[in-house]
């Protein structure tokens, strides 16, 4: 069993698996439509598939290995599988012509292949992608936190309209925003590992923005990482909710407002990788080609599990887990899809 596996006691999902199919479509379009309103953003189609060495995929961490493949039709070009969509989507704004206020959302489909998988981590990922332009003066911490509440205005919404469809729902989320940064949260528990801070804060507070993430510490550690070129480490944060039915803190969303040519260049040179300045993505930002953006990605089973009470997030997504962690959640009354 994976160590990481978290089995409630005495664990019944409220409803059955083809209630449960139902209610993914009904969170699913309920909510990208609330999230469309409040955000002022058109739906478009994203790529499943970018050319290696574009500079158009997300590193993550740097060290996570990409799914690669060649293509026969264009003389056995190498093309890598998408791990999120943070830079498509600014070039996305740019070429579509999109302007201050606009944005755009997408659902994002990757694979993850060093993910480590657990009640709330899959090799799958399936998420809504968006990006909105925004004015310089706008890349503060203010209008960061105004758009974080307007984010959880929609799943607070969505909750009750859930909560209205299936009554058999008794859980609620809380509207209001409790929000701290990295470097406070580390002062309040400096003696927990940043996943045991967030699950201390999210379970006081019940609905949390974690700010700041990238940069090192007090400590000299990293609160979690971030790639150098997408989110302004400054101006960035996780969404964090209270899951009742784990007893832990599940993260909804990661989101920030994007790196200035300033933040990018100062970054790149923390991160030791001044060399992605060879990519048309990170010229444009550095001579001031692209929007200003602000953008993210909500997680489509994460906000399923969370606001269908279930255990493990295979409960509402296909993908691909271990025979150990399949048998030992049918014996914990899970089912798997």
């Amino acid at each position: 069993m994976s160590k990481s596996l978290y089995l409630p006691e005495g664990y019944q999902p409220v409803l059955d698996l083809r209630e449960t199919q139902h209610a993914i479509k009904y969170v699913k379009d309920m909510f990208q439509q609330t999230l469309s309103f409040a955000l002022t953003l058109d739906r478009v189609s994203a790529p499943l598939i970018v050319t290696k060495g574009s500079g158009i995929n997300d590193d993550l961490n740097g060290v996570e290995r990409k799914v690669e493949f060649t293509i026969k039709e264009i003389d056995n070009k190498e093309a890598e599988v998408v791990q999120s969509l943070a830079k498509w989507k600014r070039m996305a704004l740019y070429r579509y012509g999109y302007k201050s206020g606009e944005g755009i959302y997408t659902d994002m489909n990757a694979i993850r292949r060093d993910d480590d998988t657990d009640n709330m981590h899959s090799i799958f990922v399936d998420q809504w992608d968006w990006e909105k332009v925004i004015t310089r003066e706008q890349r503060n911490i203010a209008f960061l936190q105004e758009t974080v509440k307007n984010i959880v205005k929609a799943i607070v919404f969505t909750k009750r309209k859930v909560n209205l469809r299936y009554p058999q729902f008794k859980t609620t989320l809380k509207e209001d925003v409790y929000f701290i940064t990295t470097q406070e949260l580390e002062d309040s528990y400096p003696d927990k590992t940043p996943k045991e801070r967030e699950a201390l804060i999210a379970k006081e507070y019940g609905t949390v923005f974690v700010m700041q993430i990238g940069g090192k510490l007090k400590s000299g550690e990293k609160h979690d990482g971030r790639a150098p070129d997408y989110d302004d480490w400054n101006l960035n944060g996780d969404l964090l909710f209270w899951d009742e039915v784990l007893q832990t803190a599940i993260e909804i969303s990661s989101m920030g407002i994007r790196v200035d040519e300033t933040s990018l260049q100062n970054q790149l040179a923390e991160a030791n990788a001044l060399d992605r300045n060879q990519y048309d993505y990170h010229k444009m930002i550095t001579n001031c080609t692209l929007p200003l953006t602000i953008g993210g990605g909500i997680g489509q089973s994460r906000l399923c599990m969370l606001l269908l009470e279930k255990a493990h997030i295979g409960e509402v997504q296909s993908s691909i887990w271990n025979e150990d962690m399949i048998a030992q959640c049918a014996e914990h009354g899970i089912t798997l899809l």
